[in-house]
């Protein structure tokens, strides 16, 4: 796709120029769109270009255009380039691909559904994000990869363009319990450990878990141990409270009781709290000496001694009940947890 005739295309010159100089003498397959945002169409990126990269492992390189401004300057923001970033991802080669092969379009539409997500909410993406692909990131491939985090991309890196700055942000795929690992410690710390086996973040999609290693699972754990969790938010589908007298009782679902009792003592005994968002409720635990529970109707704030934390830790399970804390100014009710398919059928009750 050539870059739109009828404007400046410094934005969009600018990316050619530093792919040039990692990709000298290559020619991209380009991908563009048959009617770019730019032109009033839906999809936002104008288009993607894909360059065949050999070392340190063949895989196939793809950026985007578009979230940047790759025309004429139309933000207010003089040192920023649009959104400031464009995406990059780096997907292996299968064994019998090189360099003449076809590469794999299906990343076209993971980039674009990405993209959509960052105009229609104005949320940007920065080195350090992870999300949740809500399945398998290649929905006909089969992997174990259903997450995305994200890092700058370590060739690319940032170039400044008339527009204002970008960064080249690079995703990569994850597994549930490579992100579980995240969630524990933190993004880059996390990313850190797996790096040796993920050379410049190539995503493979028919890999194992990495904490299959021992080595790895072992050097997690233990910078989650040392660091804490960077977690500092969970959003739970089940969360009431209702206070009788000085008690008051906390309601979770048992699918969520799992999650609280991972992150909680990462967050607490590292002198940080940990916020869990509801529908229309927030519940902000924070660590102290001495029990304490203030609760309104949208808003609560509990203090947990180190005592209660363990008692928590050490009683509360997924399992429909109620759990009384010592001292006896908080108790935990856990409710059942209904899974409903896409037409909102129940079909499995947790707890």
């Amino acid at each position: 796709m050539a870059a739109n005739d009828d404007t400046g295309t410094a934005g969009w010159d600018a990316i050619n120029a530093a792919l040039a100089r990692l990709y000298p003498g290559q020619a991209p397959r380009h991908y563009g769109t048959g009617l770019s945002h730019t032109l009033g169409g839906e999809d936002p990126l104008d288009g993607v270009s894909i360059y065949w990269n050999p070392t340190p492992r063949p895989h196939w390189h793809y950026i985007s255009y578009g979230l940047s401004e790759l025309y004429d300057k139309q933000s207010d923001d003089p040192q920023e380039s649009g959104f400031g970033f464009e995406l990059s991802f780096r997907l292996a080669a299968a064994p019998e691909q090189d360099s003449s092969s076809e590469p794999p379009l299906w990343p076209l539409d993971l980039l674009q559904n990405l993209a959509r997500y960052v105009f229609r909410s104005g949320n940007v993406f920065e080195a350090g994000h992870h999300l949740d692909a809500n399945g398998p990131i290649a929905l006909d491939e089969p992997t174990q990869l259903r997450h995305l985090a994200f890092v700058p991309d370590p060739q690319l890196g940032q170039i400044d363009t008339v527009n204002g700055r970008l960064c080249f942000l690079q995703m990569l795929g994850l597994t549930d319990e490579e992100m579980a690992a995240v969630r524990r410690w933190s993004t880059m710390g996390a990313l850190a450990v797996m790096q040796p086996a993920m050379p410049l973040w190539i995503t493979e999609l028919g890999r194992d878990s990495l904490l299959r290693d021992p080595a790895v699972a072992a050097q997690l754990q233990a910078g989650s141990l040392r660091e804490g969790s960077s977690t500092g938010m969970l959003l739970l589908e089940t969360l009431d409270w209702r206070s009788e007298g000085q008690t008051t009782a906390l309601v979770l679902g048992a699918a969520q009781v799992a999650s609280v009792l991972e992150l909680l003592p990462l967050r607490l005994l590292h002198d940080k709290p940990l916020v869990m968002i509801g529908k229309d409720r927030q519940w902000r635990f924070e660590p102290g000496r001495v029990d304490d529970v203030q609760a309104d109707a949208d808003d609560a704030r509990c203090v947990l001694s180190d005592a209660s934390l363990q008692a928590m830790v050490d009683q509360l399970r997924p399992v429909r009940g109620v759990y009384v804390l010592p001292g006896g100014r908080l108790q935990i009710e856990v409710q059942p947890s209904l899974l409903r398919d896409g037409q909102g059928r129940v079909i499995r009750e947790i707890g």
